[in-house]
């Protein structure tokens, strides 16, 4: 037998908690998806809560994905791959965390501008505000303003993000926000905005809360409005 093929044989439940754990992360940069079911399973048959394989394992995991993804170690198929897997984890997971009553850190919904049909960011985004444990509704690309307040109304989100790639769609966004204005609905939601073309001052402009960069910014960005929203 090869060296190559006795490591795919890593039997994970020989692991300890802590050793699959750490495996589980290795597995997630890697975007293993059967591994990271697998190691799922096991620490819930050790009786691992949902919610703490949800944050150690999972979470925790997506966390290394997201610095080295910032820090150009990785690049979006990596990611994506990582993000692949941590669905199939999430699977596994979500059912259970509905019945504990767990909650999210948050909600969000997100969409592409009406006119436009990029997607890739944005599904960046959702996985990654997915992977540190937000709750997402993604309603598609190419959205018009109409379909934006029918998702706020329905999912009660705590963000709205809003993703354009071309900057003949960029000022839909801005649309989308006085909208929210004139219907006195625009201090109910932490308004969110990113893609390619955009910039800080372009976001400032529309009037947006918070302008994204990348996935990694808009999951701290996120984080921190969320929290200062909860205070105040």
């Amino acid at each position: 037998m090869s060296e190559e093929n006795y490591d795919d044989e890593l039997d994970l439940s020989t692991l300890s908690d802590e050793e699959l754990v750490e495996q589980m992360h290795d597995d997630l940069y890697d975007g293993m998806e059967e591994e990271i079911v697998e190691g799922t399973e096991i620490l819930l048959e050790r009786g691992w809560s949902a919610d703490k394989v949800l944050n150690e394992a999972l979470v925790g995991g997506m966390a290394i994905v997201g610095v080295d993804f910032r820090d150009g170690i990785l690049f979006v198929p990596e990611v994506l791959s990582a993000a692949g897997a941590m669905k199939a984890g999430m699977a596994i997971l979500r059912p259970l965390l509905a019945e504990t009553g767990a909650e999210p850190i948050g909600k969000m919904v997100i969409g592409t501008v009406k006119g436009d049909i990029h997607d890739i960011g944005k599904n960046l985004v959702a996985m990654m505000m997915e992977g540190a444990g937000f709750e997402v509704i993604d309603i598609g690309i190419n959205i018009p303003v109409e379909t934006y307040l029918e998702a706020l109304e329905e999912h009660k989100p705590d963000i709205l993000g809003m993703s354009a790639l071309l900057t003949t769609t960029m000022p839909y966004m801005k649309v989308v926000i006085d909208t929210l204005k004139e219907q006195g609905l625009r201090d109910d939601y932490i308004v969110l905005v990113g893609g390619a073309p955009l910039n800080q001052e372009f976001g400032d402009a529309v009037g947006a809360d918070g302008y994204c960069r990348d996935a990694a910014i808009a999951v701290d960005m996120a984080k921190e409005l969320i929290a200062e929203k909860r205070a105040a």
